[in-house]
C-alpha cells in the first residue's frame, strides 16, 4: 500500500482522538512529520528486480549472498529435461526455474557448442577408455566424482586433471542431499574437498552435482554460499545400470537425435556402451560443426575463444 500524507493525517487523527492524555489536535504539520517518518526508510530502499527480466548466466547470474536461505523451498526436487529432437533446446522444467537465481545451470548459449560431463563413483575399466578417447579426439570434459574413485584409483584421477579435464565435486558419499541440514550439506561437500586435497595435493573445481539430480532449492543456495556452482544437465539418457545397458547402434542413434545448442550431456564413464560409442558420437558432433566447451565458458569463468576445442 501506498503511503500518503492524506493517509498519515488519518492516522495522526485516529491516534491523537483516543488518547486521553493527549489535548493536541492533528494539524498539517503532524500528518507531514508522520508522512517523513514512515516513507523516509521506504524511499532509501533499492528498486526491486523485475520478474518479467529473465536471469542471466554466467557471471552476471543475480545470485545474492545476502540471501536468507532459511526462507528458501526445502522441498526436495528431482532433475530433469525433456527429450527433444530436431536440434530443439529444452526448457527448464517451470517447477525449477529458479535454479537461475543460485548458481544454477543446465543449459549453454544458443550457439554450436557442448559440456560433455561424466558422473564417476567408481571404475570397472571403462573410465580408461572415455580418458583415450577425450585424449585422442583432444576434447575437454568435467568429471563429477566421489571419494571412492580418488582413494581407490587415485592415477585415473591424476590423469584426468593431466589431460586438462575437471575435476568436481559429487559429493564424498553419494548421499540423497536434499534431505540434510544445511550444516549436514556443507559438511558433505567440504569432506570431498579435504579427501580430494589430501590425495591429489591440490584442490576440487568448485562446481557441484546432486547425487540423483536430487536437491532442494535452499541447497543451491547453501552451495552457492560456499562458491560453488551447481551443474545439472539438458541431456542424459539410461546409461548408469550396468546389467541393462542399450545396445550400442541404438545409443548412438538416440544420443544424436536429442543434440542442441548448448547442450550439457551427462554420461556415465563406467557404462560399456558409452565408451563402445564416445568415439563415434564425437567424431559426429564435430561433423555437425559443433564444438567443446568447459563448464568455466559455460559459468562465465573465462573467456570461451580460449575453449574452442
Amino acid at each position: 500500500m501506498k503511503f500518503t500524507k492524506n493517509t498519515a493525517a488519518w492516522i495522526a487523527a485516529f491516534l491523537l482522538a483516543g488518547s486521553s492524555v493527549l489535548t493536541v489536535h492533528a494539524s498539517a504539520d503532524t500528518s507531514a512529520g508522520l508522512f517523513d517518518f514512515f516513507t523516509k526508510e521506504e524511499s532509501a530502499e533499492t528498486e526491486p528486480i523485475s520478474e518479467d527480466v529473465p536471469p542471466k548466466r554466467g557471471k552476471n547470474s543475480p545470485c545474492r549472498d545476502d540471501e536468507d536461505c532459511a526462507a528458501l523451498s526445502g522441498e526436495s526436487c528431482g532433475w530433469y529435461c525433456r527429450h527433444m529432437e530436431d536440434g530443439k533446446r529444452p526448457p527448464v522444467p517451470g517447477e525449477m526455474a529458479f535454479i537461475d537465481r543460485h548458481g544454477g545451470y543446465f543449459l549453454g548459449e544458443d550457439e554450436k557448442v557442448i559440456y560433455l560431463t561424466f558422473d564417476a563413483g567408481y571404475e570397472n575399466g571403462n573410465i580408461a577408455r572415455i580418458l583415450d578417447t577425450l585424449k585422442t579426439e583432444e576434447v575437454p570434459a568435467a568429471f563429477f566424482v566421489l571419494e571412492n574413485l580418488v582413494t581407490r584409483n587415485t592415477d585415473l584421477v591424476k590423469r584426468m586433471v593431466e589431460d586438462g579435464h575437471l575435476v568436481c565435486n559429487h559429493t564424498a558419499k553419494h548421499l540423497d542431499m536434499s534431505t540434510r541440514s544445511e550444516r549436514e550439506f556443507t559438511d558433505e561437500l567440504a569432506a570431498m574437498e579435504k579427501i580430494y586435497r589430501e590425495t591429489m595435493g591440490t584442490e576440487i573445481a568448485k562446481y557441484y552435482r546432486p547425487p540423483e539430480g536430487k536437491f532442494t532449492e535452499a541447497n543451491l543456495a547453501w552451495a552457492n554460499s560456499i562458491g560453488y556452482k551447481t551443474i545439472f544437465w539438458s541431456y542424459a539418457y539410461a546409461d548408469w545400470d550396468n546389467s541393462r545397458q542399450m545396445p550400442a547402434d541404438k545409443a548412438m542413434e538416440k544420443v544424436l537425435a536429442g543434440t542442441h545448442n548448448g547442450e550439457v550431456i551427462l554420461l556415465h564413464p563406467t557404462s560399456a556402451t558409452n565408451a563402445d560409442i564416445l568415439p563415434g558420437l564425437i567424431r559426429e558432433w564435430k561433423a555437425m560443426g559443433y564444438r567443446f566447451g568447459t563448464l568455466d565458458e559455460l559459468t562465465g569463468n573465462c573467456d570461451p575463444a580460449k575453449n574452442q576445442t
